[in-house]
């Protein structure tokens, strides 16, 4: 049985600028701009920035924090009827994270051709394998999604060259 989205696609523009708020934090304090947020009944519960490199923690992923704490706010590990939007497509971990506390919607800005697990090197969160299955729909806001990525690495190589040509 094929799902659709509930949202109307003003209601995936507000979520993901949310999303892309939250990449701007990251970005902020030069982490990878991914943000992510968790939405149940039209309202905010959980969000979430990258901070691997702040907490060299390699799980220290957006969407896991989004995750954590959506459970907290609804006092469940289960979020059903919850939809989560995510500036870059999950990554093996976080599409793992979002089946096991059930998501029922996945919504994502730009696709990630080097580590993308919900469409591009496969769709862990579609596949009929697993108990869980959820909606996914990938290309929200894409160009913007992607734009905060290219230019952070930009800068980042613009950065490590000017370093190293001043040793």
């Amino acid at each position: 049985m094929e799902r659709e989205s509930r949202l109307t696609e003003e209601e995936k523009i507000i979520f993901m600028q949310a999303a892309i708020n939250e990449a701007l934090k990251a970005e902020a304090i030069a982490e990878v701009p991914i943000g992510a947020v968790v939405v149940h009944q039209g309202k905010i519960i959980g969000r979430g920035h990258n901070l691997r490199e702040h907490s060299q923690d390699a799980t220290s992923h957006a969407e896991m924090f989004a995750i954590r704490e959506a459970c907290k706010a609804l006092e469940n590990w289960r979020l059903e009827d919850c939809q989560l939007f995510v500036t870059l497509e999950p990554c093996p971990m976080c599409s793992g994270g979002m089946i096991l506390s059930r998501i029922e919607e996945v919504y994502f800005g730009a696709y990630d051709p080097k580590g993308g697990t919900a469409g591009t090197l496969m769709n862990l969160l579609t596949d009929e394998r697993f108990n869980h299955r959820a909606y996914v729909e990938g290309g929200i806001l894409e160009e913007e999604c992607g734009q905060l990525l290219t230019n952070f690495f930009r800068q980042l190589r613009a950065r490590k060259k000017k370093t190293s040509q001043t040793d």
